[in-house]
């Protein structure tokens, strides 16, 4: 136990230099693959499904984002939802999709693990593991991801100041694992017209918090496909490492939040817009 507490303590020390250290200093940049990274010049851009509904579904999704542009994918085979009747995802056979649509595509994969039990089998199907909002506070969860090296996508939860957003990521950080990206997706408030209210002033914030990459997901930040494009640009705009986008071939019928995801079209327009967005603020995609 002693050894921990140095390292955490160690940890602390470089903690309170960063804050003294110039804002844009030795930026995080956090590597998906050899070839993908996120939090350099280069804007990542993050697409799929909300859950794999089927390998052919999966496969479809990723052949068209693909070749839109988007350089990592996102599936999830473990899926939280409100209602216990809801579609749950796949489970533990979604796996050998995975790793089909790894083999086929060779793009680095996101998917959400609910559970530290989870862990040691996922790491060996996924490049990043995707904290969901609900498991910010997970902080026996956060605890072991912080023991690994694998990359970790933690989303805000949907009630946390950031504050609480930045204690989460100092979970993961302190106990050894620098490789986090933070994700701003929304948080609650009183209007209705929206799913959640997308907090974009988040990324300056937390640009001066922690060192680390910074991405949005304007699909659960709005919850309406139709709000998505325009707060992709305006993320960007603001400084964002990167976006993460629900994508389906056919929302209408998607088991899980087809309202807010885009058809194959509507990302690839996309795409072309957030092109001369980053090219505006000195970026590329």
């Amino acid at each position: 136990m002693k050894g921990v507490v140095t390292d955490i303590e160690a940890y602390k020390t470089r903690r309170e230099q960063d804050r003294v250290a110039p804002f844009e200093s030795d930026r995080k940049v956090v590597r998906l693959s050899s070839d993908v990274a996120i939090g350099g010049k280069e804007i990542c851009v993050i697409a799929g499904p909300c859950s794999i509904e089927s390998e052919e579904q999966f496969l479809a999704v990723i052949s068209s984002v693909k070749e839109s542009g988007a350089k990592a994918i996102r599936g999830g085979i473990f899926k939280p939802r409100t209602s216990p009747y809801s579609f749950q995802g796949l489970g533990s056979t979604g796996f050998n999709i995975l790793d089909n649509a790894k083999k086929t595509f060779g793009s680095p994969i996101i998917s959400e693990v609910m559970d530290q039990r989870m862990l040691e089998e996922m790491a060996e199907h996924v490049d990043a593991f995707q904290v969901g909002a609900r498991n910010m506070y997970n902080y026996p969860l956060l605890k072991d991801l912080g023991r690994l090296n694998k990359p970790v996508l933690l989303k805000r939860s949907m009630m946390a100041t950031i504050e609480e957003f930045v204690g989460a990521a100092e979970y993961i950080l302190s106990h050894g694992n620098s490789n986090v990206i933070l994700c701003e997706r929304g948080i609650r408030s009183f209007d209705s017209n929206t799913r959640f209210c997308l907090d974009l002033a988040a990324i300056s914030v937390l640009k001066e918090k922690l060192k680390q990459p910074i991405i949005v997901d304007p699909s659960h930040g709005t919850g309406v496909a139709r709000y998505v494009e325009p707060m992709a640009l305006a993320a960007i705009a603001a400084g964002a490492d990167g976006i993460m986008i629900e994508v389906h071939a056919t929302p209408e019928k998607a088991l899980s939040d087809g309202k807010q995801a885009l058809t194959f079209d509507a990302f690839r327009s996309l795409m072309l817009k957030l092109d001369k967005v980053s090219n505006a603020v000195g970026r590329s995609i």
